[in-house]
Formats: structure tokens, sequence, C-alpha cells
């Protein structure tokens, strides 16, 4: 007898339909063929004992399977429970009839229990898509599965749960997430807030200004001078994810198999800080079989880069090419995976090794050319892409302990959101484009016209900063965000002397 069941393969953040085809015959041998890797191999013995424990017996006959398309590679121990349905079904001790109205996966434990999978929004997704009632799966991925409007999701606990509803003889309760009440109830809490940090307001307004226009942002000062506060405390007066971006972030989190259990929805930007000790597949994503990294995982938030020359080398250069595709394709002999990479790069560095260098309180031990060769472990290249630099002095203890209250996330957050509207007004036509720092060259020529004093200032400033011509676009960019920011049609020359002050970072400068 021939049955089919249906699961799913994720490929990058996109899943396609697997088509599991179960014959029993007369015979003894078990094959299993379709390009299923060694996890998915050793699916006989789990299926063979978790039936075992609720008094299932496999068919002692001859099973082949096949997994359709051939030509994808079916990877993990997600596919044990259509498996084991498509043999129960063949054997006629499961009703065949509802096979074909679901999507089935999970991992089955040797008691029959089952284990969470990764990648179930994207394999929800794809399921309504393609037209399936609904998706049967581990109780503990059906919340984040249950996101997905008209699509029935029902979780089990154990591959008996599963033979009772096929057959009828149990009812399962359907798992009911409001997406949209799920996620504005949890949209945009945080525990920390702007006003936390006392004084530092030339870099509060440096980073409100990257807020605005998506840039991103060094900043270069001795330890203990709130760097990475300020850092972690960014996330709170970007604007707030929208319904897409929540469900875009999920998926690649999903993939990863990030998601907590509880949760169904990703509500808050993410905010990710890898150590420097971190490899460069850890960083962009890759391995064997490709997996997000941290700067996919970043997607649509903020990527924090805490001591940034102490980072190797090549995990600093392979950054390159997504921080200017804002997306990383990850190729391998069989497959090439493309994961989304569109983050905002925050990172932070003491100016020398000593960290002192420029106190104004403590001398640094450093010699110059020390000093010099610290700051030549970041790129040339790489501080180009990088849109502002800013340098962050040690807060004075007046300003520490008497310092009036300064303005919290929400204040700032309102300004950043209204200059992000009407970003996303001005590109509207353009698709893939919401802020400023995303601008092409041809947009920043069309949407960034200097007036005459303008045009002798960046030409003063490209001459004496010795700034490269990718500096010069990355300084129209962001006196764009600060035109955003005061409500202005034009960039001005104050405008723009702003955007300059944050190039003032740039080699010449560090170590002169």
């Amino acid at each position: 007898m021939l049955v089919k069941t249906y699961g799913s393969a994720v490929h990058g953040i996109k899943a396609t339909t697997i088509t599991i085809e179960v014959s029993v015959g007369q015979g003894v041998n078990f094959f299993l063929v379709g390009l299923p890797d060694n996890a998915v191999k050793e699916s006989q013995q789990r299926i063979t004992t978790a039936l075992e424990t609720y008094h299932f017996k496999m068919p002692k006959r001859r099973i082949v399977i096949n997994m359709a398309p051939a030509d994808i590679r079916k990877e993990g121990s997600a596919y044990d429970l259509p498996l084991a349905i498509g043999i129960m079904a063949a054997n006629e001790q499961v009703k065949s009839e509802k096979l074909t109205d679901f999507v089935i996966m999970g991992e089955l434990s040797l008691d029959g229990g089952l284990q969470p999978i990764k990648g179930v929004l994207p394999i929800a997704i794809q399921a309504r898509e393609e037209g399936f009632k609904g998706i049967i799966l581990p109780k503990q991925n059906a919340r984040e599965a249950a996101v997905v409007n008209n699509l029935e999701v029902y979780g089990v606990e154990s591959i008996k749960d599963v033979i009772d509803f096929l057959n009828g003889d149990k009812a399962i309760e359907q798992t009911i997430v409001n997406t949209r009440d799920e996620f504005f109830a949890h949209a945009n809490t945080y525990d920390v807030d702007f006003n936390d940090v006392k004084g530092q307001e030339n870099v509060k307004r440096a980073l409100e200004v990257a807020a605005a226009g998506g840039h991103n942002i060094i900043m270069i000062g001795p330890p203990g001078a709130g760097k990475t506060m300020l850092a972690k405390r960014l996330p709170t007066i970007i604007p707030p994810l929208t319904l897409r971006e929540a469900l875009e972030t999920t998926k690649i989190h999903s993939v990863a198999g990030k998601i907590d259990r509880e949760t169904s929805l990703m509500t808050r930007r993410p905010f990710r800080s890898p150590h420097h000790t971190i490899s460069d597949v850890a960083l962009v994503g890759g391995g064997q079989w490709p997996q997000p990294g941290e700067i996919s995982l970043a997607h649509n938030g903020v990527l924090f880069l805490d001591e940034l020359p102490e980072f190797k080398r090549t995990v600093l250069e392979v950054m390159r090419q997504p921080l200017e595709d804002r997306v990383i394709t990850i190729s391998r002999a069989k497959s090439t995976v493309e994961y989304p990479a569109s983050f905002m790069l925050v990172s932070s560095m003491n100016p020398c090794p000593c960290g002192y260098y420029n106190h104004p309180e403590k001398d640094c031990v450093c010699s110059p050319g020390v000093v010099q060769k610290y700051l030549n472990k970041i790129s040339g290249p790489l501080l180009d892409r990088i849109d502002i630099h800013v340098e962050v002095v040690p807060v004075p203890f007046e300003k520490l302990s008497g310092a009036p209250p300064a303005e919290n996330s929400e204040t700032v957050r309102t300004r950043v959101v209204k200059a992000r509207q009407v970003q996303e007004e001005r590109f509207i036509e353009w698709k893939g484009i919401h802020c400023n720092a995303q601008m092409t060259s041809k947009l920043i020529r069309k949407f960034c016209q200097l007036d005459d004093p303008g045009s002798v200032l960046i030409k003063n400033a490209m001459e004496k900063l010795g700034l490269s011509a990718r500096a010069y676009d990355r300084i129209l960019k962001v006196s764009r965000t600060i035109a955003d920011l005061y409500g202005c049609e034009s960039i001005k020359a104050e405008h723009l002397a702003e955007a300059i002050q944050y190039r003032s970072l740039d080699r010449e400068n560090w170590a002169g």
C-alpha cells in the first residue's frame, strides 16, 4: 500500500514542502531514499522504539520511503513524526483520509514524546501558501506556528496523540494566537532607558542621529566612559518594530532555534553583542549546513561589537559586504543560501591599548607607534562603512552626582519616529529603501543637494581630513538625516557641519 504524508525542509529562511511516500510490500528490508542526512537515516531506530512504547509494531515487511523532491537535502530529526505516521498509515494502523490536509513535523523521543524543532514559522507560512488546512507539530512550537493566520495549528505531546487524532479517537485543542494582540501587547517594552545615562549629551545626540537614519556608529573613548551603557540603550530610541519586521525577524530566529517556547512573535528589536573571540562563521553565518550568524540574528536591530580592535581582522573584514548590501550570501558546493542582514552596527573601542590616550586626567603609557598599530587593526574600508564616529569622554563627578534629569527614551524616540516617517514617504517609490542609511549613490545625488556654502564647506573638509569618496557619501547621508530631524526639506550648512564633525575620528586624527 502506498501512502503520502507531508513534511517541510527549511533552506535559508524559506521552506519547501516535502512529500514523503511510504510503500509497504513483500520482503523484510527498510529503504530510505531522497537525499536524507544521517539524522534522518537514524530515524528507523527512534520510530521503532517510540511505537513499541505504545504497543504499536513496525511492519515486518519491506518498507520503502521516498522523500521528494530528491534534489533537496533533508536534514535533522524533525522528520521522525511524518515518517512514523506514514509507516503506520501504509500498514493500515492509521487512517489516511486526513493526511493530505496537514504538514506534520516533529522529533521523536524513545518514549514516544515529541521534542521541539527549528524553523517552525517558515514551515507554517509555506504550509498556508500551499493550501494545507493545518500543521501538526510538537506542543512547544505551537504558539510560534499559530501567528500564521488561516492555518489550523495542533500542538501534540506524543505520537499517540497524533495517531488518535488522525483516527478520530481524540480531539486536540487548536492553538490560537491573535497575532496583532500578541504583537501590540508586548511591543516596545524595555528594562533600560536613555535617561539612565548621566551627561554624554554629545554622544546621545550622535546616537539619536544614528537611530533616525539607521546609520552605523563607532564610539571611541577610555574605559568606564559609558560606551557599553549607551549602546545597550540605543534600541529604546529606535522606532518600534512593524508587524512585517517582527515576522521577518522571528523567521530568522526560528530557523536558528532561538525562539522562546512561551513566545510566538519577537516584539522588540534584536540586540546582539557577540564576544570578540567569535569566529567569522559564527558572525556571518555558515557551517557545513548553513545557519544564520550574529549579523542575521541582528536583522532589523542592533549589532554591538564591543572593543572592536580586539576582534580578529578576518572577522571584521567579512562584515564589509553585508554592511553594504544588507544581505549575506553563503555559498557551498551544492547550495547557496541568503540571509537578511539589515542591521545597525554599533561599535566601541579604546583609543589605545592602555585606554587612556587623550584622557583629560590620566596619562597614556603607549608610544605613538603602539597607538597607531592598535588603530590600524581596523581597516580603512571598514571604517568608511561606519557613518558616524564619536568621541566619548569621561563624565565629571559633578554631572554624575548632581545632573538634572535627562530626556527619557520615549521623548527621543518621538523625534526619531518623526524623522523616519519623513524618510518612509521620501523613499516610497523605491523598494527595499526605508531610511537614509540605505540610500544608493543615485538617491544621494537626488535627495542630498547642497547649496554654495555647503559645497565649499564639504570641499574644505574633504581636503583637510583626507576623506575618501565613500566617506563623502556617508557625510551627505548623515546631513540628510540631521535635516530630517530639524524638519528641513533642504540640507543647510549647519547640518553639514554637524555631519562632518561625526567624521572627526578618521585615521589621520586619531593618533595625531
